[in-house]
C-alpha cells in the first residue's frame, strides 16, 4: 500500500492538446515553468512530430509535480501505445475532447481499463 506522504508533492495538471484547448487551459491558469525551463503544456500542431510528443509525455509521466495529464484525444490515438501502457495512479492521463475532434468513450483507456475490470470488453 502506498502512503499518502508520496503523493503530496504532486499539484499540478499538465495539458498536451491542440492551440484551443492548451490555450483555455493556460487561461484557467494551469501553466507553469520549473526553474529548469520545463512547462507543463504542449501546444501540438502538423508541424509537431510524434516523437517530440512521444519524448514530452514521457517527461511528463517522470515528473514528481505531475497529479493529472489532460491530452486531447486524437492526440493520445498517435502515442496509444504509451498511453496504455502506462498503469501507475499517478500522474493520471486523461483523454478529453478538441473543438475539431469530438469525443468517443469506445477509445478512452480510462473506460476501457474500468470495462475490462466489470468484466465488459
Amino acid at each position: 500500500m502506498t502512503s499518502a506522504l508520496q503523493y503530496k508533492d504532486r499539484n499540478l495538471m499538465a495539458v498536451v492538446g491542440d492551440e484551443d484547448t492548451v490555450t483555455g487551459l493556460l487561461l484557467a491558469g494551469i501553466g507553469h515553468i520549473d526553474a529548469r525551463q520545463k512547462k507543463n503544456f504542449l501546444v501540438v500542431d502538423n508541424k509537431t512530430t510524434k516523437p517530440q510528443i512521444e519524448e514530452f509525455v514521457q517527461d511528463l509521466l517522470k515528473r514528481r509535480d505531475i497529479a493529472i495529464i489532460l491530452i486531447n484525444q486524437h492526440i493520445a490515438e498517435t502515442i496509444r501505445g504509451i498511453i496504455d501502457d502506462h498503469e501507475a495512479a499517478f500522474p493520471t492521463i486523461l483523454e478529453i475532447p478538441s473543438k475539431d475532434h469530438p469525443y468517443d468513450p469506445s477509445k478512452d483507456s480510462v473506460l476501457k481499463r474500468v470495462q475490462k475490470l466489470f468484466g465488459n470488453e
